[in-house]
């Protein structure tokens, strides 16, 4: 151990004591206040560190002590602080040399002190004196991390290695000498100043791992909060946070102490030296960050780090890299275009570097002058920190040693320039005399040096020994008593200056001062030529032992890199092509399906050769430098795009300029176009490369998966997934193809989703606004971001960077990041003069409002006269939104207003713009078809106080010396908080997208918008996902509405049909009083139904218009159907109670007769004896009486009406409004002769106008497929009504059936009289079979057949009665089987249709019987399988019927097996059976009088609610029964028990078909009412309407198909027309029909004439894949059926495979 080193440790530790010398000596310390036992002392005070003035120390807290009292005293002095709530210390202000003793006490609340723990040390460590020698000792050391020994160790050399630390941990090094006698010194703390710095400032954790921008730029509390610093370790985080923003007031920075903790004055406001913080920021941050805190420096106008010091080594670093990133634009006097401009990086010019040293200390401030020769009188700049500055005045710690350098940059304006010339000025920051090698540096590569001297007594070697190139000035203070004027001329001679290099400050103010050290900066340019490049300055700084940042080996590797791919470019188109090749696009010419096919044809053709390329030698390099390790991968993407933007800089400047020439005066749009495409070819940057990559990664993913070029790509995305997280922005969309290359950003984000998930929620803030406004350097000064701001070229395209979210403020703002999206700007004078400049503009902002959570609109200026054109565009996007349920937000920032008064005095601009905003949404609402937004509020929240935004310029003063304005920095600050707080009030109205969602967003929304495709069917797949589920969960809810109110409505016919039996005697209401009960019944059933649905609606989705109509319309429906049949089941039940009465008038005369034969036959037989009757007699006996009766009785039924009167009478009324006409011929029919035979549509059926237009027989054969279908449909109905009476209501239905029918079809131009001759057809044979249902009911309830149908069972009553039989067990038998068992089935054949559609949903149907659209694909995957023209013949014509039929088809082929709905039967039977069990226990139980008719009646009466029970085998069972209860129910309940047996097997009996038949709900013709809607069908294509909800007001499809499968043909041709409307739709071809009075209309312009319909643009090429295989498959077919020639089939639709026809029809449904 050296002698130093030794004497060092030795004599510090000595000047400690030990708490065993305080214990030994307690008069040292006494105290004012008792000492409480009570009270628990610190567990122990320990000393942390030592330093010069200061000693931390740290002590145990004990357990619910929070408080503690410090005395420490000297010989001189006693002190004594409290403190709360902490267990550390940092008593400062002490004496250099002296001991202190520190004593501690805890302090109760109750002002209790325990017994005080002790410690000494003394904050200075004395320098030993000479030769002073201590013998026969070692040191001991210990490595301690919180108070804890890691490390100990005890030797006697100088020199101690500890190995095995972690690196960025905080350790501390002690030190106690140990003499051979035992006794030791007292212990020596150490740790470095930087360090020590580092962990003043809570930034220990990032040394020596560095603090990343990403980190500080982060979205937390401190960054959108305007709370001042509260500690010290806030500091460095205020720092950052201004300096990101580009605030002026960054290096001003404090932290205010509360009052009550401090007592000194001076104290209250704690600073740091601005230099020190950073310094220290420096040393706790990565190079990249550096260079981007440097650039916003140099934005601030602030000095800039040239050497950087390390004050524990003593070396220092050249901060090259940290200013490469600086460009500077100036315009020098000696530039011979007094227009032109110089720009350039600020290390690449060769400049006079003017530098400013101190020897000794100085009277006057170095930094205070040249801040004052950088100004003009109207322009002061406080560029480098001095003393009278704020925070100027703090002692420095680590920045001593610093050379920190900036720039005066002439503007052109004489009058305002100090300097002509560009200049680079250096600060030395201390004296020379201590840091040497900075000295030396700037000796050898200034210009001049100006050496600020109060005194030369001492150190003039460092002044004379230097051999440099620079000329020197000495600057002294003719004031100074300490300068002798002998020592300056021995120097000034040595030194051989002249008079006018030695500057003495007299008593001049400092303004003539100044202007001394102007003129000899001037002489300097004008008369030395050397000047200085900073980039080959790194030479000298290696000759001198100088590290240079960029030595780093990941910068070096990353420079050579980037270096190896740009050297060579000369021209840039020419390297595009030759390098980057796959960047050529097809430029769409035409948008018809042929284009279409030809354009696929040659986008494979393109693929294939795309394949076929090498990758060429700069994508490799660049792929290669990409893999490399994260920081190698950032420098080298920073190296790229500094060395691209050179180039472009170079290359762009002379096309702009012509560009700016040929746009004046040219009005040849042609060349203006070339030109542009010019510049966007020469342009060249990083965004090029990366488009190279997602083309190499397209070409390759098209290639087979086994192909060894196709892995090599794969992982493409993935790295720039990386590069996203490493705060690189991604571009979005291409700025030369204006296209967003949506698989290669499909799977881009896929992979950055799965880095970052599950903490992928996000929010996305995008700008927008005219070209050249500030809207990237505005999202840059708010968020701290890089987007491109450069001059050379402006934002093409869009480009979005990830912002984290921190855990602390994650909750408040439910996500996890936000996406910042920078967009080009509207109305680009670039693109101005071309044809579809408005239309690109109208696709951004429509692209840049869809994908928004809040939008910025930038507006320039004051007056928002410029912003009419993009406002309208903006309100278009937002109303495009507003209609697909985005809801984004809007900030309007208005640029450029200094005026602190803006905001009041804008009050009138505001209104103005909220009026033109009206204006324009009501004109752009018109045009979007939306007549109901008449203001822009309409459309979105907007307040115009708190929506606008007013920022002062971002220069302060006139740039290139101008710094930004804080007024600026301040005021988008205030707006990002504006955003934050946004965000936070709509976390509970807007669900966060995960990136997965914002990615299935961004496709369909940009699909979308490059085919205008907005409605409320917009095909986004998140939104089509929502409305499936939405629609999957409103028909469950409209299915459980009918299903309930058809249990309900079978019971309320069952309760008619059993009234007579059921009402009590005392009960007098009629079936009239029943009627009106029951519909009130029913209208609270409704009303409750539709409650719960629209409860549940609201809850499931906000944009539910549609589905509310729908819910509404349904209810009407039922209720008007429920009106109807109740109303015709109770006058069906009117006419049967006669008829019933006339039959139990008929049974109980039978029944009287019976009886008294009985009594006479008794008698006679009591009165022969032993004579026997025998059967035969009573059979005689019974005949005698059957027959006199029945020749008594007058059996008048029910009266035969003639049918087909009542059903004209009907027509007759339907038709009334028709005209003179359709009477006068109604007046000449005898509808006996209609409805027989086929009807056929002819000629004579149409309009005569009509029919002279039409070109071919497509008319006819269409209507004669409607006809069909509608003569189908009421047939089916006729044969339905087949067990009851006919009721007007029955052709009322069929007459309102053939009304909505032709109302659908009214465009068909079908005549009155074909209207009439197709109702006398239907309801002609409606009549004959009504007539004969008619007469079948009468038939069979005629009272003489009911009565002969029951002589049998009379006349075994009365054989039983006769001979004293017991009758229990037959009259329950056939109670059974006559009544029950019948009653039973019925119910369950009314019960099994709701069954059989549940099970249909349910089962594995579910799927396609869950929406319309999933039904259409169930279809179309159907037709695939099959392959067969006929039935894609019959569905493509005979829609309807084709469904049915399907639908038939799907639920016999899933019951046939009997299985399945065997339990179903089983399932009613039980429940029928159980029921009727507990009803004859519970009667039996209650009933003892009435006998057994009683007995019978009160069963009946307790099964009416469900059960209708046959009342002619009724009164039948009960007529003659002398059974008694007992017996009675006990046989009764065993026949209902063999009854379901039986039962269960008639029922296995069946088939499906039969079953099928008897249903009361037809499964079927529910499930087609469900997936059928609305019924509408394309006008074009006449593919189905799909929308859910049965009231919406849109129709859409999401397959259309080629229009000659729905039987169009060109008219001189005849050939079957291959076009499709979803594709005419977007092009210029036009069409004709009816509605058009076949004038020719263009199809672009479709909703003028069929506004009820939306014909979305086709997304892609792909789409209708699956029509146009068919098409082309079945050509020859389908030609043939419609009587014309075989369409044209383009190529491309010959190679599509069926696997691509599948695949097409799943992403039209959005099928996963």
């Amino acid at each position: 151990m050296s002698w130093r080193n030794c004497c060092y440790v030795n004599i510090a530790m000595s000047a400690l004591r030990t708490s065993d010398e305080i214990k030994d000596n307690p008069e040292i310390f006494h105290t004012a206040f008792p000492v409480s036992t009570d009270v628990l002392a610190p567990g122990g005070i320990f000393v942390e560190y030592i330093e010069t003035n200061s000693v931390t120390l740290v002590w145990d807290p004990p357990d619910s002590i929070s408080s503690f009292e410090l005395t420490y005293f000297s010989a001189t002095t006693t002190k004594t602080s409290a403190i709360s709530n902490g267990k550390t210390i940092e008593v400062e202000g002490l004496c250099p040399e002296t001991e202190y003793t520190f004593s501690l006490v805890s302090v109760s609340e109750n002002g209790g002190r325990s017994v005080g723990v002790t410690t000494t040390a003394s904050p200075l460590i004395p320098v030993p004196p000479e030769n002073f020698k201590v013998e026969n000792k070692k040191f001991r050391l210990l490595c301690c991390q919180n108070r804890g020994i890691i490390q100990e160790t005890t030797t006697e050399l100088g020199t101690v290695v500890f190995s095995d630390l972690n690196p960025g941990n905080k350790y501390s090094f002690h030190i106690t000498t140990v003499l051979s006698n035992g006794g030791r010194s007292k212990e020596a703390v150490t740790c470095s100043n930087q360090l020590s710095l580092l962990q003043d400032l809570g930034l220990e954790q990032y040394y020596p791992n560095k603090l990343s921008l990403s980190t500080v730029l982060q979205i937390d509390k401190r960054s959108v909060t305007n709370e001042q610093a509260q500690s010290i370790s806030c500091l460095p985080w205020l720092f950052l946070k201004k300096l990101m923003m580009v605030n002026v007031t960054a290096r001003s920075v404090k932290y205010s102490l509360p009052s009550e903790e401090s007592e000194d004055l001076s104290s209250l406001d704690i600073y740091n030296d601005p230099m020190d913080l950073l310094n220290d920021e420096n040393s706790s941050r990565n190079p990249l960050d550096i260079q981007e805190m440097v650039s916003k420096m140099s934005m601030c106008q602030f000095s800039v780090p040239l050497l950087l010091p390390n004050c524990d080594t003593q070396q220092c670093t050249f901060m090259l890299w940290a200013l490469r990133d600086i460009v500077k634009k100036f315009r020098p006097h000696s530039l011979s275009n007094p227009r032109g401009f110089v720009e350039d990086r600020i290390v690449h010019s060769a400049l006079p570097l003017v530098s400013f040293v101190r020897l000794g200390d100085c009277s006057f401030s170095k930094a205070q002058i040249l801040n004052k020769m950088l100004s003009n009188p109207q322009q002061y700049h406080g560029t480098f920190v001095h003393y009278g500055m704020d925070c100027g005045d703090i002692s420095r710690r680590i920045s001593d040693g610093l050379v920190e350098m900036s720039w005066y940059l002439p503007c052109g304006n004489k009058n305002i320039d100090v300097f002509p010339e560009p200049l680079a000025f250096a600060n030395l920051r201390a004296d020379i005399s201590t840091f040497e090698t900075q000295y030396t540096l700037l000796c050898q590569t200034s210009t001049a040096v100006f050496v600020f001297f109060d005194t030369l007594d001492t150190n003039l070697k460092f002044l004379t020994n230097q051999h440099a190139k620079a000329q020197f000035f000495l600057l002294g203070n003719r004031q100074s008593k300490a300068l002798k004027m002998e020592h300056l001329k021995s120097l000034a001679s040595e030194m051989s200056l002249k008079k006018n290099n030695i500057i003495l400050k007299t008593n001049q103010n400092d303004a003539n001062f100044v202007k001394q050290l102007h003129s000899s900066i001037n002489y300097i340019i004008n008369r030395l030529p050397n000047k200085v490049c900073l980039e080959k300055m790194d030479t000298t700084a290696h000759e001198l032992g100088i590290l240079v940042d960029e030595d780093i080996k990941e910068c070096q590797n990353a420079k050579n890199n980037a270096h190896g791919i740009t050297k060579n470019i000369q021209d840039t188109l020419h390297f595009k092509e030759v390098q980057l090749p796959l960047q050529d696009s097809v430029k769409q010419e035409d948008k018809t399906e042929t284009y279409k096919s030809d354009l696929q044809m040659k986008k494979t053709e393109l693929r294939k050769q795309q394949s076929k390329y090498d990758i060429s030698q700069a994508m490799t390099c660049f792929v290669t430098a990409l893999t490399s390790s994260s920081l190698e991968r950032s420098f080298f993407l920073k190296w790229m795009r500094m060395n691209l933007d050179n180039v472009s800089r170079e290359s762009l400047s002379s096309l702009r300029e012509l560009y700016k020439e040929k746009s004046k005066f040219s009005e040849n749009k042609e060349e203006i176009k070339q030109l542009d495409q010019q510049i966007s070819s020469s342009s060249l940057g990083t965004e090029h490369f990366l488009s190279e990559m997602g083309q190499l990664y397209e070409a390759a993913v098209s290639l087979p998966e086994n192909i060894e070029s196709r892995k090599q790509m794969l992982h493409l995305p993935r790295l720039c997934a990386e590069l996203m997280l490493d705060f690189f922005p991604l571009e979005l969309v291409d700025g030369d193809a204006s296209n967003i290359p949506l698989r290669w950003v499909n799977h881009l984000l896929q992979h950055l989703n799965s880095l970052v998930q599950p903490n992928n929620k996000i929010m996305v803030v995008t700008v927008l606004g005219v070209q050249s406004t500030g809207k990237s350097t505005l999202l840059n000064t708010m968020f701290g971001v890089q987007f491109a701001v450069s001059s050379g070229r402006c934002t093409r395209g869009a480009f979005m960077q990830l912002i984290k979210v921190t855990e602390y403020i994650k909750g408040e703002l439910d996500c996890d990041y936000l996406v910042i999206i920078d967009t080009e700007g509207l109305k680009s004078p670039e693109l101005a003069k071309l044809d579809d400049s408005h239309e690109h503009d109208n696709e951004l902002a429509t692209l840049v409002v869809g994908l928004s959570d809040i939008t910025i609109i930038n507006i320039a200026m004051e007056n928002c006269t410029e912003m009419k054109d993009i406002l309208q565009i903006v309100v278009h996007a937002f109303i495009r939104m507003k209609e697909i349920g985005k809801k984004p937000k809007c900030q309007f920032v208005h640029q450029n207003v200094a005026d602190v008064s803006a905001h009041d005095k804008n009050m009138r601009d505001r209104k103005i713009l909220l009026e033109q905003l009206n204006e324009m949404t009501e004109a752009a609402a018109k045009m979007e078809n939306k007549h109901e937004y008449k203001s822009f509020t309409d459309v979105m929240e907007y307040d115009p106080e708190s929506c606008n935004w007013y920022i002062p310029g971002l220069w302060h003063g006139n740039p290139p010396m101008a710094p930004v304005n804080a007024g600026y920095s301040e005021a988008v600050y205030d707006l990002k908080k504006k955003i934050i707080a946004v965000i936070k009030k709509q976390k509970t109205q807007i669900t966060r997208y995960n990136i997965t969602e914002f990615l299935e967003w961004t496709k369909s929304l940009w699909n979308s918008v490059k085919y205008e495709n907005f409605i409320f069917s917009f095909r986004n797949s998140l939104v089509a996902d929502a409305y499936m589920r939405l629609c999957t969960e409103f028909h469950k809810w409209e299915w459980s509405f009918k299903k309930h109110m058809h249990s309900w409505l079978t019971g309320a016919e069952a309760r008619v049909s059993n009234f007579e039996m059921m009402k009590l005697k005392s009960d007098k209401s009629d079936l009239q009083d029943l009627l009106r009960r029951l519909k009130q019944e029913a209208v609270t059933k409704l009303d409750t139904l539709e409650k719960t649905t629209m409860e549940n609606l609201s809850k499931y989705f906000e944009q539910t218009e549609d589905f509310v109509s729908s819910v509404k319309t349904p209810r009407r429906e039922i209720q008007s159907s429920l009106w109807t049949h109740l109303e015709a089941t109770v006058d069906i039940r009117r006419g049967m109670n006669n008829l019933d009465n006339i039959k139990k008038t008929f049974s109980d005369t039978m029944e009287k007769k019976v009886l008294a034969l009985l009594e006479e036959l008794r008698k006679s037989n009591s009165s022969r004896g032993d004579a026997q009757t025998t059967d035969n007699d009573l059979d005689n006996s019974f005949e005698k009486i059957w027959q006199e009766t029945v020749s008594e009785l007058s059996f008048a039924g029910l009266k035969r009406r003639d049918i087909f009167n009542y059903v004209f009478s009907q027509l007759r009324e339907n038709m009334k409004q028709k005209g003179g006409f359709v009477t006068e011929q109604l007046n000449r029919v005898n509808l006996h002769e209609y409805g027989t035979g086929p009807f056929k549509v002819k000629k004579e059926h149409f309009n005569k106008k009509w029919w002279e237009c039409l070109f071919s027989d497509n008319s006819t054969m269409d209507l004669q497929v409607v006809v069909d279908d509608l003569i189908n449909t009421c047939s089916q109905l006729v044969l339905e009504k087949t067990e009851t009476d006919y009721h007007d209501t029955y052709i009322q239905e069929i007459l309102e059936i053939i009304d909505r029918r032709f109302a659908s079809h009214k465009n068909m131009g079908f005549s009155d009289e074909f209207e009439l001759s197709l109702k006398l057809y239907i309801c002609g044979f409606s009549a004959r079979e009504f007539q004969h249902m008619h007469e079948c009911f009468i038939m069979k309830n005629d009272p003489r057949r009911c009565l002969d149908q029951f002589k049998d069972k009379y006349c075994n009553d009365f054989k039983d009665l006769f001979d004293d039989r017991d009758q229990c067990q037959r009259k329950a038998e056939e109670f059974t089987q006559l009544c029950l068992s019948p009653a039973a089935e019925t119910f369950i054949y009314s019960s099994l249709g709701p069954d059989i559609v549940d099970a249909m949903l349910q089962g594995k149907n579910a799927f396609q019987f869950s929406t319309r659209a999933f039904f259409q694909y169930s279809l179309l995957m159907h037709l695939l399988n099959e392959d067969r023209f006929e039935l894609y013949f019959e569905y493509i014509l005979t829609y309807e019927r084709f469904v049915k039929r399907w639908i038939l088809g799907q639920v016999t082929e899933q019951f046939s097996n009997g299985h399945e709905l065997s339990e179903l039967e089983e399932r009613h039977l039980k429940g029928i059976t159980k029921e009727t069990l507990e009803a004859i226990k519970m009667t039996h139980n209650e009933t003892k009088e009435g006998g057994i008719k009683g007995f019978i009646h009160s069963i009946c009466r307790k099964l009416g609610q469900k059960l209708v029970i046959p009342k002619d085998a009724l009164e039948t069972v009960m007529t003659l029964n002398n059974s008694s209860q007992e017996p009675f129910a006990r046989w009764l309940i065993k026949s209902v028990e063999e009854m379901e047996q039986s039962l269960k097997t008639k029922l296995k009996e069946d088939n499906i078909q039969s079953k099928l038949q008897k249903l009361q709900m037809k499964p079927q013709d529910e499930l087609f009412k469900r997936v059928f809607g609305c019924g509408k069908q394309c006008p074009f294509c006449k593919s189905p309407c799909e929308v859910g909800g049965g009231a919406h007001t849109e129709h859409c499809a999401s397959v259309h198909r080629p229009q000659g499968l729905g039987r169009y043909r060109y008219l001189h041709s005849e050939k079957l027309v291959t076009n499709i409307c979803s594709t005419d739709v977007h092009s210029d071809v036009q069409f004709r029909c009816p509605e058009t009075n076949y004038e020719y209309h263009p199809y672009k312009r479709y909703r003028e004439i069929f506004p009820d319909w939306h014909i979305p643009t086709d997304p892609s090429i792909e789409a209708s894949d699956y029509w146009k295989y068919v098409m082309a498959r079945f050509n020859t077919k389908f030609a043939e059926s419609y009587n014309a020639l075989s369409a044209d089939i383009p190529s491309v639709w010959k190679m599509i495979t069926k696997q691509q026809a599948l695949t097409s029809v799943k992403e039209s449904f959005s099928i996963k």
